[in-house]
């Protein structure tokens, strides 16, 4: 069973992941549009029902019909019998769409082939100028082939009469919505009868249709089986949302107050942790608040540290710290934040206006206030009006990153954090220079999409970079008037970015130069090169190509260019090992006599670690067509196959987050010193966060990871 701290401790998004299908609370959504292409198709109809306690809410319902700005085509009007005077009076999409968020509050979000529904929805945010959907989304279409893969259809009257669900009514958005609700009730339990029992479970289960999946994808849906933070995975990028950042303490303070006598036990004092699900207790009497101390979990795990078992029979007021620190309940949290600093502690006590104590805060319950200052910092990159805006907002992302680092976020989840940064800062650089152009009078001469490469691509960037970006454009010819245009764009996005901080890429990846950018039709036949007759000179384009992520513009350009290159690898075993080869080559991370090859006292942990292990992950991936972007996912997805070195790969991914870690905070460390941050860490650092044996143990796992891509594609090869 969770507690509340624990829970704390891991994000929203696990919390539902983990959630049995058959008690989650949910919406199901239905649309009625005016067509069956998602690239021209206007949503007509919304209905939704809610879901919860194993039965649809009947009386929880939302429909709405969506204004339109031309008739209705008689061919629509004639599957679901809506015109334009039922549509007359009606709300614009905007509207209804913020109603529609107000509904489904956060929750899953449940469809039948909802991949169309999304794409629709994703198309009418644009035109709206509104930030797309970020909804948990499940597929009844993709559940049931999970559930019954002999079908030899799944529309909805086909798993109703499967399934014995009645079908009363047809071709209505909510009550469609009813349908698909209760086939979703009868689908869990065959989901259960195949092992698949919670949220999470259905959406892993989901992503390895990968037949169903490319037929969406060429569809131009939206793929319905990313999570919350990876739901864009085609499209762009989601926005960050705004959340207020100043805060009264007494808004996020912790009540009631748990008060225990001094000359109580330790271990009463650790039992009263455990049953209030809470981090500390005030030593002393709330009569007289003066004389008051704490004690906290950790001042009770190092008595017992110090002392063994003998420490819980001595009294808590041995361990209390006094004076108590406070903090006024009216103040704001800055001021809560800065006394912790001032002090190097992690709880305070919030006083009242009389002096009384009148709640408790910890660094814990801070961390979700400073994980949403990256989200005030994304607001801030989204709407700077100019350059020089735009740079101020980028300055903020160090001390976010320092900020969730002492909170103990993961280094994958704060590198995650400044990829995701990267990305909307590349997405407005894009906004700025397309702007201008337009301003001279030079719009956009076709549809395109602007990528991130490399590690914002991974979606593990820290805080040495430099840029990684590239176009694609909906048609034209190399040096033809649309190429011209984009050369004249991703110059103008490579200034703003070098402007801003961050600098020119010295390998020239950058969307204004010739290989880096070029129509649908031009990226294709590069792939074609790249998997047919590439050379060693083509390696680093490869490399970081197969990374990317859209940001900005058309994200079904990036859908179709990623579909493409990732399929036509599998099986190109030439370029495979060409690839291999590669990462064969590349550095040992030991020298003469076993030794760490360092430059004053410093190890370079990206080119001799993180490196390695993010080329072996790629290569892996595209071996076994794992259309992932992450080395952690890539690396988790190649173990779930069970094909061998299961445990080097457990290794690897551990490893690759201590490197991640080592790096970051070697960065954060020049940053405070006023230096330019690197990848070189370091030894007293190193020593300092695991010890230099761990160190050497983890570079010398690199090597085996890529024995084992080695030995995996060549017995591909046999």
């Amino acid at each position: 069973m969770l507690h509340a701290e624990e829970i704390e401790g891991r994000s929203v998004r696990e919390v539902v992941r983990n959630t049995p299908l058959f008690a989650l609370d949910a919406v199901v959504l239905d649309t009625e549009t005016t067509g069956l292409d998602p690239k021209s198709a206007r949503l007509v109809e919304i209905g939704a029902v809610r879901l919860g306690g194993g039965a649809a809410r009947e009386d929880e319902v939302f429909q709405r019909f969506v204004r339109q700005e031309s008739p209705i085509p008689a061919a629509a009007k004639a599957v679901h019998g809506i015109g334009d005077a039922e549509l007359a009076g009606a709300p614009a999409f905007a509207e209804v769409q913020a109603e529609l968020e107000r509904f489904i509050e956060g929750r899953p979000v449940i469809g039948h082939a909802i991949g169309f529904d999304l794409a629709v929805f994703r198309r009418e945010c644009e035109r709206a100028r509104l930030a797309p959907e970020a909804w948990r989304v499940i597929d009844t279409r993709l559940l049931a082939e999970i559930a019954n893969p002999q079908l030899a259809e799944y529309s909805l009257e086909v798993l109703a009469a499967w399934l014995g669900v009645p079908v009363t009514q047809r071709h209505r958005a909510v009550a469609d919505a009813k349908l698909t609700a209760a086939i979703f009730l009868a689908l869990v339990p065959h989901l259960r009868g195949s092992g698949i029992r919670t949220l999470g479970e259905a959406q892993e289960a989901c992503r390895g249709l990968t037949r169903a999946l490319e037929t969406y994808h060429r569809a131009g849906w939206v793929e319905p089986t990313r999570d919350l933070p990876d739901a864009d995975r085609h499209g762009i990028e989601r926005r960050l949302d705004s959340y207020p950042y100043r805060h009264a303490v007494r808004d996020v303070m912790r009540t009631p107050v748990c008060f225990i006598a001094p000359e109580r036990l330790l271990r009463e004092a650790l039992a009263l942790l455990v049953d209030r699900v809470i981090s500390s207790v005030f030593v002393g009497s709330p009569e007289a608040p003066r004389e008051v101390g704490i004690a906290t979990e950790r001042d009770m795990l190092r008595a017992l540290r110090l002392r063994g078992a003998a420490a819980l029979d001595e009294s808590v007021g041995s361990i209390a710290s006094r004076p108590l620190i406070t903090v006024p309940a009216d103040s704001f949290v800055y001021r809560a934040l800065g006394r912790m600093r001032r002090f190097n502690i992690r709880h305070v006590a919030v006083a009242g206006e009389g002096g009384e104590i009148v709640g408790a805060l910890s660094a814990r319950d801070l961390l979700r206030l400073r994980t949403d200052a990256a989200v005030a910092l994304g607001d801030d990159l989204d709407e700077a009006k100019d350059v020089a805006a735009l740079a101020r907002a980028w300055a903020k992302v160090p001390a976010v990153a320092a900020s969730l680092l002492e909170e103990e976020v993961s280094a994958r989840d704060c590198a995650g954090v400044v990829a995701s940064e990267l990305g909307a800062l590349t997405r407005r650089a894009g906004e700025l220079a397309e702007a201008q152009l337009r301003a001279d009078g030079q719009g956009p001469p076709c549809p395109y999409s602007l990528l991130v490469l490399g590690s914002a691509g991974r979606g593990e960037s820290l805080l040495a970079l430099d840029q990684d970006h590239a176009v694609v454009f909906a048609e034209g010819e190399p040096d033809g008037p649309e190429d011209r245009w984009f050369a004249e764009f991703g110059r103008r996005v490579s200034d703003i970015l070098h402007q801003v901080g961050v600098p020119y890429c010295p390998g020239g990846v950058m969307s204004g130069e010739p290989g880096f950018r070029g129509s649908l039709a031009t990226w294709r036949g590069r792939i074609g090169h790249w998997i047919s007759r590439a050379n060693p000179d083509d390696l680093l384009s490869v490399d970081i190509f197969y990374d990317f992520r859209p940001v900005h513009g058309d994200g079904t350009l990036a859908a179709a260019l990623w579909e493409e290159a990732w399929r036509g690898a599998k099986h190109a075993f030439g370029f495979l090992k060409l690839l291999a080869e590669t990462n064969a080559s590349q550095e040992d991370a030991f020298g003469f006599l076993g030794r760490l090859k360092t430059s004053e006292g410093r190890v370079d942990l990206k080119r001799l670690g993180l490196r390695p292990i993010v080329s072996s992950a790629r290569l892996l991936a595209l071996r076994h067509g794992i259309p992932e972007r992450s080395t952690f996912d890539r690396l988790e997805g190649v173990r779930a196959l069970r094909i061998g070195g299961a445990s080097d790969l457990a290794a690897a991914i551990d490893v690759h987050e201590r490197m991640l870690g080592l790096i970051l905070r070697a960065q954060l460390a020049d940053i405070a010193a006023g230096k330019k941050p690197s990848s070189r860490v370091p030894l007293t650092l190193a020593e300092k966060q695991g010890g230099l044996a761990r160190l050497r143990s983890d570079l010398r796992l690199v090597a085996i990871l890529d024995d084992l891509a080695q030995d995996q594609l060549s017995h591909s090869l046999r």
